[in-house]
C-alpha cells in the first residue's frame, strides 16, 4: 500500500537581508511528508531548523518554491488563509508551553476552539476528552503555576489535539524538562503516533531523535539526510506507569 502524502515541499528556500547582506536560510528543500510519520528535523544551530519549522506550521511564507498542504498550495495564500490552515491542520507544541497564565487546564485547551465558532458546550465537551487522553482528567481547573512542567506540557499537548489536527508539530518540547518527565512526554508521543497521529519533533537532542521513525537532517539551510530508523524501544518502569 503506497503511503498517503501530506506535505510536499518541491525547491523551497527562504532568504533574508541582514542590512546589506543577504543569506539563506533553507535553500532548495525538497521532501514529502506521509500520513502518521513520525519524524524528527535535526540540525546545529543555525542549520535551519526553525525556519523550516514555522514554514511547515503555516507561520511564514517561502521566499521561493512550492509548499503543497492536503493539497493546497500555501505558499499562494494571504494571511487571512493561513490563520485558517493553522487553526484546521496543525497542532503546535512549545518548548515554553505557551499557556494563559490565569487560565485553567481546561480553559487553555478549549481556546483554539473559539476560533471555530464552535459552542460552549461542545467546546468544554471535546476540551475534557483531550485533557483525558493525556492522564489530566483530574487536573482540569488547575492553573499553570499549579502544575509541574510535565503536566504543563501535556495541556500543550492536549491544547494541540483539541482541534483534531492533521499534523502535530512539536519545537524542542522537552527542552525544558527533566530527564524522567522528558520520557513521560516522549512516550505520550510515541502512543499517539501508535493512534495513528502525524507527528514532526524539531530537537537537537540525540536521545529524541532516536525516539522518532524518521530523522532527517539540515546543514546550512540544505537537507543533508533524510533517514528511517530501526525504533525499538523497550518502556522504562516509569514509561509504564505514565498516562498514557
Amino acid at each position: 500500500m503506497s503511503k498517503q502524502t501530506i506535505i510536499e515541499l518541491r525547491g523551497i528556500a527562504k532568504h533574508y537581508m541582514m542590512g546589506s547582506e543577504g543569506f539563506y536560510a533553507l535553500d532548495g528543500i525538497d521532501l514529502d511528508i506521509y500520513l502518521n510519520d513520525y519524524m524528527a528535523v535535526v540540525g546545529s544551530s543555525g542549520s535551519g531548523k526553525s525556519t523550516l519549522m514555522n514554514l511547515l506550521g503555516c507561520l511564514d511564507l517561502p521566499t521561493a518554491g512550492e509548499y503543497k498542504l492536503k493539497g493546497t498550495d500555501v505558499a499562494t495564500l494571504d494571511e487571512t488563509s493561513l490563520a485558517g490552515i493553522r487553526n484546521r491542520e496543525i497542532g503546535f507544541i512549545f518548548q515554553n508551553f505557551n499557556l494563559l497564565p490565569r487560565a485553567t487546564a481546561l480553559q487553555n485547551v478549549m481556546q483554539p476552539l473559539i476560533y471555530r465558532g464552535i459552542a460552549l458546550v461542545e467546546r468544554k465537551q471535546r476540551a475534557q476528552d483531550a485533557l483525558a487522553m493525556v492522564g489530566l482528567q483530574d487536573r482540569m481547573t488547575h492553573v499553570p503555576n499549579q502544575l509541574s512542567g510535565g503536566q504543563r506540557q501535556r495541556v500543550a499537548i492536549a491544547r494541540a489535539l483539541v482541534t483534531e489536527p492533521a499534523i502535530l508539530l512539536a519545537d524542542e518540547p522537552t527542552g525544558n524538562l527533566d530527564s524522567s518527565t522528558t520520557i513521560e512526554i516522549m512516550a505520550l508521543f510515541d502512543q499517539l503516533h501508535r493512534d495513528g497521529q502525524t507527528l514532526i519533533v524539531v530537537t537537537h537532542e540525540q536521545e529524541i531523535a532516536e525516539r522518532c521513525h524518521r530523522v532527517i537532517t539540515l546543514k546550512d539551510g540544505h537537507l543533508m539526510s533524510d533517514q528511517v530508523n530501526n525504533v525499538s524501544v523497550k518502556q522504562s518502569s516509569s514509561e509504564v506507569s505514565a498516562h498514557v
